[in-house]
């Protein structure tokens, strides 16, 4: 891992409350390697071994799982310093069940997860802490699936779209607000028919409820 890296991983939840030096020994202990993936670049595969956790610099990565006729779901998108594949990781002996791809140029860093969870021979005090930060790290990506699993159990396509709308609009604290998908990602994303899905837009948007350019909405009412 380069300077660069350091620098940004230094910002991520993953590595807060620890200085250059210390990530710089936690790197090297968890035998971590960056590797750089261009847009739509598979970066996991369904089945793949996988003993690492791997954590997003830059860029933006969606995690997905397709069915036996590939039909596509988004689980979720890893920004900057997010962390994926760790359920897997940790869980000796399942196969991957889903895949990452990068929505665009993105470079990613894996960590070998049982040097994560098992403390070193030194006990040191800043590995202590990155277990604590993962800690904080999958609590919180538990209450983002919470939050979408409150939109995929409501009844109809304008249901769902209504709650993940006022959802992103509550998190960027503004009526207008950009969401990080495109149409066939969103559809994707709540598991709607995307053409069905586009007409429902088109309603709410006559009927005055939202308006939206791309991915750019407005919440009226």
């Amino acid at each position: 891992m380069n300077n660069k890296d350091i620098n940004i991983i230094k910002k991520t939840p993953l590595f807060s409350g620890m200085e250059e030096d210390e990530i710089e020994h936690m790197l090297g202990c968890l035998s971590a390697v960056g590797r750089n993936y261009r847009k739509n670049e598979t970066i996991l595969y369904p089945g793949d071994p996988i003993n690492s956790i791997g954590m997003v610099i830059s860029g933006r990565v969606l995690i997905l799982k397709e069915d036996f006729w590939g039909n596509r779901n988004i689980i979720n998108e890893a920004l900057h310093g997010d962390v994926f594949a760790e359920g897997y990781a940790c869980t000796q002996g399942v196969e991957l069940g889903i895949s990452a791809v990068a929505a665009e140029d993105s470079r990613v860093m894996f960590m070998e997860v049982r040097r994560v969870i098992t403390t070193c021979s030194t006990a040191c005090a800043y590995h202590v802490r990155l277990v604590r930060n993962l800690l904080s790290v999958l609590a919180r990506k538990n209450l983002l699936m919470d939050e979408k699993l409150t939109h995929l159990t409501q009844r109809t396509t304008r249901e769902k779209l209504l709650s993940y709308l006022s959802s992103e609009s509550k998190r960027q604290v503004s009526a207008s607000f950009e969401i990080p998908y495109n149409r066939q990602q969103l559809a994707d994303y709540l598991s709607v028919d995307r053409s069905a899905m586009s007409s429902e837009l088109s309603r709410m948007r006559d009927e005055g409820i939202i308006s939206f350019e791309k991915n750019r909405f407005r919440l009226l009412i």
